[in-house]
């Protein structure tokens, strides 16, 4: 079966830090891209960063670039997203994805496997 599941959220002060993890079960993770979603309350959801599957290209959402880092391990199929100098309006219910796909998409509708999503909330 196959399943992914993240872990990490929580709830952070504004300049705090988390990592996401999202481990894959029931199938090889160096064959998916893997992209990370947020769903705000009231807001459509929206990519966060997609790395490929050996790591040759990754792309950041314009609000996190160099705050927020992607990473992959595929022999313990896992991908992490470090997230830096978090925010208020980081706050979401977060999501990774797998993309049957050389390259990432922006697009949530392009993505075959979901996780359940845990929830990061950045307040003082």
């Amino acid at each position: 079966q196959l399943q992914l599941v993240e872990s990490g959220g929580g709830l952070v002060l504004p300049g705090g830090a988390l990592r996401l993890s999202c481990a894959a079960s029931g199938f090889t993770l160096d064959s998916y891209a893997i992209g990370w979603f947020r769903q705000a309350p009231g807001k459509e959801r929206e990519g966060v960063s997609c790395i490929t599957r050996r790591s040759i290209m990754i792309v950041y959402a314009d609000s996190v670039k160099g705050r927020f880092t992607i990473s992959r391990d595929n022999d313990k199929k896992t991908v992490y997203l470090q997230m830096n100098s978090l925010k208020p309006e980081d706050t979401a219910v977060y999501y990774c994805a797998a993309l049957t796909s050389p390259r990432c998409s922006p697009s949530s509708h392009d993505y075959d496997y979901w996780g359940q999503g845990t929830q990061v909330t950045v307040s003082s």
